[in-house]
């Protein structure tokens, strides 16, 4: 019995490493159509909207805003950072507020094939995706999933739709900072936001922004464009705000006015009816006393004849 229910194990532990083998095969050449957050989004009525971007038109700035927020060694570990993932267990550790030490692939996996949540269940799981996505795919797929997938607001995936979103054009012209924006809005997009960012968003926005120019000085997004034409640095297209309507302008028309005259001749006749005229007082009759004259004022004696 025992040796039954082993050899069950042993045959489910198998299926899992062949078909999530060929699952992160397949999403090497095809976009994911939905995820897991996205179909979570969905059921919540909060909707899913993305508009996938090849990573060859993504602007620079926002693969490098990315790396500088998420993780500075993307091009140098092969899928863990074990000092941050250290580092993050000692500050939990010592209370306050929860951080993680996963990179840019472990949260590529943890969106494109797992749920968000899920304890260290979820975090071995995770493990084995980020394996097979850092040897299936290689760093430059890795960012294009990665930029496309992450959620940049409530209802909102990847760095494209949150451009459109947030700035109104896509992300193919960006400012650094814009995509410093954002790539602070990454870690929390239900409770950030990239518009006017007030407290800590803007500041770690403007935190981002510096360091952008340091990784494009050291290198650090050179394996996401290794034996591929850069994408060229364009400017943010300008953004016109549309108009609001006004109050009652949906009752007005453009229809010329008929002139005076018709106006006048199409007025209805005068009624012959006589005009309801407030109530008037009826006249003194002469049999009628008029009202006695007021008493004469007294005269008063004062002493000393004053």
């Amino acid at each position: 019995m025992i040796g039954r229910v082993l050899g069950w194990v042993v045959k489910l532990i198998l299926a899992f490493l062949i078909i999530s083998a060929l699952w992160v095969l397949a999403y090497r050449f095809v976009n994911p159509p939905i995820t897991i957050t996205m179909i979570g989004d969905l059921v919540a009525g909060r909707g899913a909207h993305k508009d996938w971007m090849p990573i060859g038109q993504i602007d620079r700035d926002m693969v490098r805003g990315a790396i500088a927020a998420e993780d500075g060694k993307f091009c140098s570990h092969h899928g863990f950072d074990f000092e941050a993932i250290e580092d993050a267990m000692k500050r939990n550790a010592s209370g306050g507020r929860i951080r993680g030490g996963s990179t840019i692939s472990q949260q590529t996996a943890k969106n494109g094939f797992l749920w968000q949540g899920g304890g260290y269940a979820r975090k071995g799981v995770e493990a084995w995706f980020t394996f097979l996505i850092e040897h299936l795919w290689g760093k430059r797929r890795i960012m294009e999933v990665y930029l496309n997938l992450a959620e940049t607001g409530v209802g909102t995936y990847g760095v494209n739709a949150g451009s459109q979103r947030y700035f109104g054009h896509d992300a193919d012209a960006m400012s650094a900072t814009e995509a410093a924006r954002i790539a602070a809005v990454l870690p929390l997009p239900k409770k950030r936001g990239a518009v006017a960012p007030q407290g800590f968003t803007r500041r770690y926005g403007n935190t981002i922004a510096a360091r952008i120019p340091a990784v494009a000085r050291d290198g650090l997004d050179a394996c996401v464009y290794a034996g591929t034409t850069v994408p060229v640095n364009k400017a943010p297209p300008p953004v016109t705000k549309k108009a609001r309507p006004l109050p009652g302008e949906e009752y007005e028309t453009t229809k010329p006015l008929p002139p005076i005259e018709n106006a006048i001749e199409a007025l209805p006749p005068a009624s012959t009816e006589p005009l309801n005229s407030p109530a008037t007082q009826p006249e003194p009759t002469q049999n009628s006393a008029a009202p006695p004259p007021p008493p004469p004022e007294q005269q008063q004696d004062f002493p000393n004849g004053v």
